[in-house]
């Protein structure tokens, strides 16, 4: 019983994105200057904690490698992956410059970062959008609906899903970063 009422929440979430028109607006700004990054020798730099981790690197491999078509790598990298980088700048500085300091390191003005993160409060996914927002680099935020509003300061895009529970965000914000892959995939072939 419980599943059938997982899949029915998951199917209602999907119905609310399906009738968001403002999000669906949002949606194609993400997929646009994800697009014009990429024809402008830029790359995506993909970031989260936790499960939203796992979904930047995924995310990646989506583009690195390909998703549904054979074609060139779509530039881009998850920086949540080198765990001595990780840990150095954790153990030597804060957790919370863990993300903004690979940024200064490795982003240039056509990049677009892309945080991904349930709460929409993680320090570190924070910090990048400020420092992102500092130097000009674009950035989206993937979150969820009922965002802090400190958000709105920092993030150029915010796509916010219709969920609360941690779990059913982070399945909502796969099936997002999926349909971003494909619509790029198509854009850039």
């Amino acid at each position: 019983m419980k599943l059938i009422k997982n899949i029915n929440y998951l199917n209602l979430s999907l119905i609310k994105l399906k009738k968001d028109k403002n999000f669906q607006l949002i949606f194609f700004k993400a997929l646009n200057i994800m697009k014009a990054s990429i024809l402008n020798s830029g790359k995506i730099i993909f970031a989260g904690n936790g499960g939203s981790a796992a979904d930047a690197q995924h995310l990646n491999a989506e583009l690195t490698g390909k998703y549904l078509k054979n074609r060139a790598p779509i530039p881009s990298i998850s920086i949540t992956t080198d765990t001595s980088v990780l840990t150095s700048i954790s153990n030597d500085s804060d957790y919370k410059k863990v993300f903004s300091r690979q940024l200064e390191s490795i982003a240039n003005k056509n990049d677009i970062f892309f945080a991904i993160t349930t709460s929409g409060k993680s320090k570190n996914i924070l910090e990048s959008l400020k420092f992102c927002k500092k130097r000009n680099i674009k950035s989206i935020c993937l979150t969820k609906k009922n965002y802090p509003k400190i958000l709105n300061k920092y993030a150029d895009i915010i796509l916010g899903v219709p969920a609360k529970r941690v779990d059913r965000v982070q399945e909502m914000h796969i099936f997002i970063g999926h349909n971003l892959c494909e619509e790029l995939e198509k854009a850039l072939r």
